[in-house]
C-alpha cells in the first residue's frame, strides 16, 4: 500500500461517508470532555471535498446539501471510519493518508464558514452540480516517513501540503475568486491543519505518536508557524473585545459603566467629501461602516486611502475598534486588521515600513523582515488619529508628510500584488486647514455626520437594554421637551456627549431647568461640569469609595485638571504618572490626599485617584513608571482648559498689602511657559475657556493689559534672549524633555507667543459681544497704528521666526483664530498667508507686495488702501470684500479668484482687467 489514493479506495464508501458527516463530532470524545460542538458544512466546503474525491459523488446537487452535515471534527470522524473498517490496524502511513486530507478540508470548511466575503465571493462562482473528482495528483503521492516527517514539520512546502494547496487553488480559480486572494486562501488553509492535527494525534495510541513526537516539536518551532500563531494572538488580544489583557479590556468599556461598547454601540453615518475637501451635504448621508466594507471589498478601489475625518466626540475611535473587529471576525484572513493609534507611534521613520513595523511590535512583525510582502498575508491598517501628528516634537515631518506617505504606500499596494494592503485613517478635520493642497491624491473621504432621529433611537432602544424601558424613555422625553435648549439637542447627536448625557439624566444629575440661557459653548462646559462632579460624588472607583471632605474632593480635582494639562502638553491622549507628580509638589492639598491615599492602598496613590475619573492605564507606556490616558482627547482638553483657566485668574488677583498684582510680571511669564509652551491650543480648548473665564469688567481688563505685555516682551525676544539661569524657554524645554518630549528651544519659545497671540485675538473677540467691554479692547498683533507700540513689521517676523523650525507652524497653529483679526497699516511683504482664514479682516492700509495669498479666505475683508502689487492672489476668496482703493500692477496674479463680482467698491480698473464689466458703455445707455 504505496499510495493515498489506494489508502482511500479501501473504504471509501459515499454511503457510509455521507451518514458519517450527520455524526455530532461530541459523540466521539473521551469520557467527561466536551467536544465542540458541530456547525453546518459550507456548500464551498462540501464542493471541494467531492472536488478532491474523497467523498465520492452526493444523489443531489450539491446546491442541495442535507441538513445536519458538519465537517467539524472531520478527521476525527474519517480516521475512526477507516481503523473500523481495518478492525483497529492502522499504520502510520494509513494514518496519514486520511488524518492530512481531511484536517485540510476541515480547515478550509471553517475558514469559510467564518469568512463572510469568502462565502459571497466563492458562493456567485461555483455551479449547483458538483465538479470532477480531482483525486488523482493527490492519490499518486507515495506514502513514507519520509512524506508524514516533510507535512508535519513544515505543512504549507511539503509535497502533501502543495499538492492539496494546488488542488484548493484550482478550486477557487473555478469560482471566481481574484487571483491576488487565492495565496492567502491557501496559506492560511495549510497553516490551519496544525491546531486539528494536533488535536487528532491527542486521541491515538502511542504506536502513532510516538514515531512523530520530535517532528511535532520540530513543526511548533518554524518561522512560518510561529508567524500565523503569532497573529493570530495579536488579533485576540489587541483586535478581540474578548482580550484577556486588561489594558485593552478597558477600551472596550464605557467609560465608568459596566457593559461594552458592543451593548451600546449603533452605526454611525457620513457625508461624503470630494477632492476638493467639500462636503457634499445635499446628498444623502452614506452608512459609514457599509461604505468602509464596500470600499475594502472593491478592486477597483485598492488604490485609495479610506479617510473620515470628524470633530471630537463624533464616534472616530470607536468606529477604529468596532470596524477593526468586524474585519477580524468576518473578513480575517483575506484581510487582517491592524489597529494602530497614531498617538502611540513614538518616531516617525522616513520609510513607513519602518515606522508601521514599530507601533505594531508583534512577534510576527519583528522577526520577519519580509512581513509586508507575504503573499499570505494582506493587512487593513487602521490608523486612527491622524490629528495628533500636528504636535511638534511628536514627529519629524508634520502630518502633512505622514499622509503623503500613505498615499504613496497604498498606490505601491495597489501595483504590487505582493503588497496589496489597505489603509483606513480618522482624525478631526480641523487638523488639514491649510494643508489641503499637500493632500495625496488617492483619498477616499468622508466626514461623520450628527446622528440622526433615526439613529438616536436606535441608540434609545440599546440604552433601554442596559437602565430600563423607563429610565430611557424618560431621557427621550427630556431631549423631545419644547423648553430643551437647541444647543443641547445638538449636543445630544454626538454619541460621546449623547451617553454622558443619558448616564447623568438617569442619575438624576441633569434637568431642563439646568440649560436655561446657556450657549452652545456654554452648554458643553456645563455638561463637562456636571460630568466632573457627577463622577467625583458617585462615580469613584472602589479604591475612592470614601466620604471625601470639601477639601480633599478640591485636591482630587485639582489632580485632575493638573492631569488634563498634561495629556495636553504631552501631545496625544496619554501622559506618565511622574509628570503628572512633578507638577503637583507644590500643591497642599493635592499632596495631602496623595499621602493619605497611600496610608490607605498603598503604593499607587495617584494611579488611583485618576481611575476616578474616565481614565485608564495608557497601553503605549513604560511599565515600570506607569501612565494613564483619558478615553477620549475631549476630556483632557476641558480640563486642561480649567487649569488654564484657574492661572488665569490668579493673574489678576490682587496683592493686598502694597498693591499690584499676587503674581509678578516675572512670575507670569514663568507661568505662561510652564503652560503654553508646548504646542498649539486648539479650538475646542480656546472655546472653553472663554466660556470659564468668568471675571468682572476691571479684572477682564487688566488681565487683557497683562497678556500683552507678556506678548510684547516675546515679540522682542526678551525671554529666549535671557541668560542661562533664567532662560524661561530652556526650563521649560528640559522639564518637557525629562518627559519624553523632543520639542527644542526655538519650538517651545514660538508656541509660547503664538499660544498668547491665540488668547489675545479670542479675548479680544469675546469682548465684542459683552455690552460692557464693547470699545474697551483692541488687539492688532503689530500695535495700534496711533501708538508708540505700533511695529508694521511685528507680525512678519513672527511669521518668519515661527517657520523657522517648520514651514506653516504660524499658519497650522493660529489660522483657527485670524478671522476678523485687525492687521491695519501691518507691513507683509513677501509673506507667506496662503490659506489662512482672514474673513472679516481688517487689512486697511496693509502691505501685501508679493505676498502669497493663493487659496486664503478673504471674505467680507476690508481691503481699504492695501497695496497688492505682485501678491499671488491665485484661488482667493473674496466674497463681500472692501476693495476700495486697493493697489495693484501687472505683477499683481488673480488667477481663479472667487466671489470678486460681490465684492464692494471694486475699482473700475480692475473690473475692465478682469472682464468684469464692459469697458465702455453701450452707444445707446444712458450716462450715468
Amino acid at each position: 500500500m504505496n499510495k493515498i489514493k489506494q489508502v482511500w479506495r479501501q473504504f471509501l464508501n459515499p454511503d457510509e461517508w455521507w451518514k458519517l458527516l450527520k455524526t455530532d463530532v461530541r459523540e466521539l470524545g473521551k469520557p467527561g470532555e466536551i467536544a465542540e460542538a458541530g456547525a453546518d458544512v459550507s456548500k464551498a466546503g462540501l464542493e471541494l471535498a467531492i472536488a478532491l474525491g474523497l467523498l465520492g459523488t452526493p444523489a443531489a446537487p450539491v446546491a442541495v446539501i442535507p441538513a445536519g452535515l458538519s465537517f467539524v471534527g472531520l478527521a476525527r470522524k474519517g480516521v475512526k471510519l477507516y481503523r473500523d473498517k481495518a478492525k483497529g490496524k492502522t499504520s502510520l502511513e494509513e494514518w496519514a493518508a486520511i488524518a492530512f486530507p481531511l484536517a485540510y478540508l476541515e480547515s478550509f470548511d471553517k475558514l469559510v464558514r467564518e469568512n463572510d466575503w469568502l462565502q459571497r465571493e466563492i458562493g456567485s462562482g461555483i455551479s449547483d452540480q458538483a465538479p470532477k473528482s480531482q483525486l488523482d495528483q493527490l492519490g499518486e503521492l507515495q506514502l513514507d516517513q519520509n512524506l508524514i516527517e516533510d507535512a508535519l514539520t513544515y505543512f504549507p512546502e511539503s509535497r502533501l501540503g502543495q499538492a492539496l494547496n494546488q488542488q484548493l487553488s484550482e478550486y477557487l480559480n473555478q469560482a471566481g475568486l481574484n487571483q491576488d486572494s487565492i495565496p492567502i486562501v491557501t496559506g492560511w488553509v495549510a497553516w490551519g491543519i496544525y491546531p486539528i492535527i494536533d488535536q487528532l494525534l491527542s486521541y491515538e495510541p502511542e504506536t502513532i505518536t510516538q514515531p512523530l513526537q520530535l517532528t511535532r516539536t520540530a513543526a511548533r518551532e518554524t518561522q512560518a508557524t510561529q508567524k500565523y500563531s503569532s497573529i493570530e494572538s495579536y488579533l485576540t488580544e489587541q483586535i478581540s473585545p474578548h482580550t484577556s489583557n486588561p489594558l485593552l479590556q478597558t477600551q472596550w468599556k464605557v467609560l465608568g459603566e459596566i457593559f461594552t461598547l458592543p451593548d451600546i454601540y449603533v452605526p454611525l453615518e457620513a457625508h461624503l467629501v470630494d477632492k476638493n475637501g467639500k462636503v457634499d451635504k445635499k446628498a444623502d448621508p452614506v452608512n459609514l461602516e457599509q461604505w468602509a466594507k464596500e470600499q475594502l471589498t472593491k478592486p477597483d478601489k485598492n488604490g485609495q486611502v479610506l479617510f473620515i475625518q470628524a470633530r471630537p466626540g463624533r464616534g472616530k475611535s470607536v468606529f477604529c475598534r468596532m470596524f477593526a473587529n468586524w474585519v477580524r471576525e468576518h473578513l480575517h484572513p483575506i484581510w487582517t486588521p491592524i489597529l494602530i493609534r497614531l498617538w502611540d507611534i513614538d518616531a516617525f521613520e522616513n520609510n513607513i515600513e519602518n515606522t508601521l513595523r514599530a507601533a505594531v511590535k508583534a512577534d510576527f512583525v519583528k522577526s520577519d523582515d519580509g512581513w509586508l510582502t507575504d503573499r499570505n498575508t494582506r493587512f487593513l491598517f487602521v490608523l486612527d488619529g491622524f490629528d495628533e501628528l500636528r504636535m511638534e516634537g511628536r514627529t519629524t515631518g508634520g502630518i502633512e508628510k505622514f499622509l503623503k506617505q500613505v498615499g504613496n504606500f497604498q498606490t505601491s499596494c495597489q501595483q504590487n500584488s505582493q503588497l496589496g494592503h489597505r489603509f483606513l485613517v480618522t482624525g478631526r478635520e480641523l487638523a488639514l486647514h491649510g494643508i489641503e493642497r499637500f493632500l495625496p491624491g488617492n483619498l477616499e473621504r468622508v466626514e461623520i455626520a450628527l446622528m440622526n432621529d433615526k439613529l438616536q433611537q436606535q441608540w434609545l432602544g440599546k440604552w433601554s437594554n442596559l437602565v430600563g424601558e423607563d429610565k430611557a424613555n424618560a431621557f427621550g422625553e427630556f431631549l423631545q421637551a419644547q423648553n430643551c435648549p437647541e444647543q443641547v439637542k445638538e449636543l445630544a447627536r454626538e454619541p460621546l456627549l449623547l451617553y454622558l448625557l443619558a448616564a447623568m439624566h438617569r442619575d438624576g444629575e441633569i434637568s431642563l431647568e439646568l440649560f436655561e440661557g446657556t450657549s452652545r459653548a456654554g452648554a458643553k462646559v456645563l455638561i463637562y461640569q456636571k460630568a466632573l462632579d457627577w463622577v467625583l460624588t458617585q462615580q469613584r472607583s472602589q479604591e475612592l469609595n470614601l466620604e471625601l471632605t470639601e477639601q480633599e474632593t478640591e485636591g482630587l480635582r485639582r489632580i485632575l485638571t493638573e492631569a488634563g494639562l498634561c495629556v495636553t502638553q504631552s501631545g496625544g491622549e496619554w501622559t506618565s504618572i511622574p509628570m503628572i507628580e512633578e507638577r503637583l509638589k507644590g500643591d497642599d492639598q493635592a499632596r495631602k490626599l496623595l499621602e493619605k491615599a497611600r496610608e490607605r492602598i498603598g503604593d499607587n496613590p495617584l494611579r488611583n485617584a485618576l481611575a476616578a475619573f474616565y481614565l485608564r492605564p495608557a497601553s503605549a507606556a513604560d511599565a515600570t513608571e506607569g501612565a494613564v490616558e483619558f478615553v477620549h482627547k475631549s476630556f483632557a482638553e476641558f480640563l486642561c482648559a480649567q487649569r488654564l483657566v484657574e492661572s488665569l485668574k490668579e493673574w489678576v488677583e490682587p496683592r493686598r498689602k502694597r498693591g499690584g498684582f499676587l503674581v509678578s510680571r516675572e512670575q507670569l511669564a514663568e507661568e505662561v511657559y510652564d503652560l503654553l509652551g508646548y504646542g498649539g491650543l486648539t479650538w475646542e480648548i480656546v472655546e472653553y475657556m472663554i466660556v470659564l473665564l468668568d471675571v468682572n469688567q476691571e479684572e477682564f481688563l487688566q488681565l487683557f493689559q497683562r497678556l500683552e505685555e507678556f506678548y510684547l516682551d516675546w515679540c522682542n525676544g526678551e525671554f529666549i534672549d535671557a541668560e542661562p539661569t533664567s532662560n524661561l524657554p530652556q526650563k521649560k524645554m528640559l522639564q518637557l524633555r525629562k518627559h519624553g518630549s523632543l520639542m527644542g528651544l526655538r519650538e517651545v519659545d514660538i508656541y509660547a507667543g503664538l499660544n498668547m497671540m491665540i488668547l489675545l485675538l479670542e479675548l479680544k473677540d469675546y469682548s465684542v459681544i459683552r455690552d460692557e467691554l464693547k470699545g474697551k479692547i483692541s488687539f492688532n498683533p503689530c500695535g495700534q497704528p496711533d501708538s508708540d507700540s505700533f511695529e508694521p513689521t511685528r507680525l512678519l517676523r513672527i511669521i518668519s521666526y515661527s517657520n523657522s523650525v517648520k514651514v506653516d507652524t504660524f499658519s497650522n497653529t493660529v489660522n483657527p483664530f485670524l478671522s476678523n483679526v485687525n492687521l491695519s497699516g501691518a507691513y507683509l511683504s513677501g509673506a507667506n498667508l496662503s490659506s489662512l482664514n482672514l474673513s472679516l479682516a481688517n487689512l486697511t492700509d496693509a502691505y501685501l507686495s508679493g505676498a502669497n495669498l493663493s487659496g486664503a479666505n478673504l471674505c467680507l475683508a476690508n481691503l481699504t488702501d492695501a497695496y497688492l502689487g505682485g501678491a499671488n492672489l491665485s484661488d482667493i476668496y473674496l466674497n463681500s470684500a472692501n476693495l476700495n482703493r486697493i493697489f495693484w500692477d501687472e505683477y499683481t496674479q488673480w488667477k481663479n479668484v472667487r466671489g470678486l463680482e460681490t465684492a464692494i467698491t471694486v475699482p473700475e480698473g480692475l473690473k475692465q482687467q478682469l472682464s468684469l464689466s464692459p469697458p465702455n458703455p453701450p452707444p445707446d445707455a444712458p450716462n450715468s
